[in-house]
């Protein structure tokens, strides 16, 4: 739709959905404390499921429009470029909470189990690439694997928080889960009129999803750059705005375990782009067309979620910089693959 556009409308076009998308993610972050508190499903599982899902429509749009238009690589390094990101975005939220390390106070055991269960799906994409590339109807067994394994790590999920088999260590720092009392002016709100509201904030970020796709492959082709680079440091991190200004604005309202399981559960969505692209993507496996270089920030994810388990396991109270170590090899790993991303690929 925008190749033949002037380049400045192009960049505005995409600089305008960018704003759209982060508008729409702080007011989300509000609705969806409340309705964990209304609902009882707590922070972490509220983070995991609703809102996850909800700041990932963007993304998921760019994804399989991408795949349609037989861009295999922009749709495969969109998906997991963002949740390279969005775990990059827990370090900057970790920083901006100056009473002790985040991971320290945002103890959760569901937090963990989900954050397990995103390892585990970062490796499907890899299970995929070394196997034959078989496809019935032009779609991966791996796409049918990804869904099915989230959705029983979800009931998983549900049954820890009901019935923990063990419970985190509590300190002066800890922060509890508990609801908190409404703000003015929403405890008048029916649950119908949150969930309405939440749905609105979801369509719209789903149509700045599209432009966004449509913006950023413009650009690749009229800057002659890789769309693997674009996908994954473009509308990657731009489709993944919301998870920052949720994780943020979670942050300063003390919500930590909705900041921190809105980041593994907005990369846990994230890794369902994948097989919505497949099914999009029609000249076979969307995990053989994508390349090398796609497949580095998959590699790139999963050392971001293990440094990112390991901190809420070992929950160091403050590290170098007022954060922990696992805070510090976030940025360390993320900014290493985008200086090797620049000069190798």
């Amino acid at each position: 739709m925008l190749e033949d556009s002037a380049l400045s409308l192009v960049f505005l076009v995409f600089f305008l959905a960018g704003t759209v998308i982060c508008v729409c993610g702080v007011k989300m972050t509000g609705l969806a404390d409340l309705i964990a508190d209304r609902t009882g499903l707590g922070e972490a599982i509220v983070g995991g499921l609703l809102l996850g899902a909800a700041t990932s429509l963007s993304g998921t749009v760019v994804s399989v429009s991408a795949a349609w238009e037989n861009q295999a690589s922009l749709a495969f390094s969109n998906s997991v470029g963002g949740i390279a990101a969005q775990t990059a975005f827990l370090a900057l939220a970790d920083l901006m909470f100056r009473k002790a390390n985040l991971e320290h106070a945002a103890a959760e055991v569901t937090n963990i189990v989900q954050g397990i269960l995103l390892l585990m799906l970062l490796t499907l994409p890899f299970a995929a690439r070394l196997t034959p590339d078989i496809t019935l109807f032009a779609i991966h067994p791996v796409s049918v694997a990804i869904p099915a394994i989230y959705l029983i790590g979800m009931f998983i999920s549900r049954a820890v928080r009901e019935e923990p088999m063990w419970t985190p260590v509590r300190t002066p720092h800890t922060r509890t889960d508990t609801p908190d009392e409404e703000d003015h002016g929403t405890e008048d709100k029916s649950n119908f009129r949150v969930f309405g509201e939440f749905a609105v904030l979801m369509a719209a970020m789903g149509l700045s999803g599209w432009f966004i796709e449509q913006s950023g492959s413009a650009l690749a082709q009229r800057l002659d750059i890789s769309t693997s680079l674009v996908g994954a440091l473009m509308t990657a991190i731009v489709t993944s705005l919301p998870e920052l200004v949720t994780t943020l604005a979670a942050v300063r309202r003390g919500a930590l375990q909705l900041a921190v399981g809105g980041i593994i559960g907005g990369n846990m969505f994230d890794m369902l782009f994948l097989p919505a692209a497949d099914i999009a993507y029609r000249d076979g496996s969307l995990y053989h067309a994508a390349t090398n270089q796609d497949y580095f920030w998959v590699a790139s994810a999963m050392l971001m979620t293990t440094a990112l388990l390991a901190g809420l396991v070992v929950r160091e109270r403050r590290g170098p910089a007022g954060i922990g170590f696992d805070s510090m090899s976030l940025l360390i790993i993320y900014a290493g693959t985008i200086a090797l991303q620049m000069t190798v690929f």
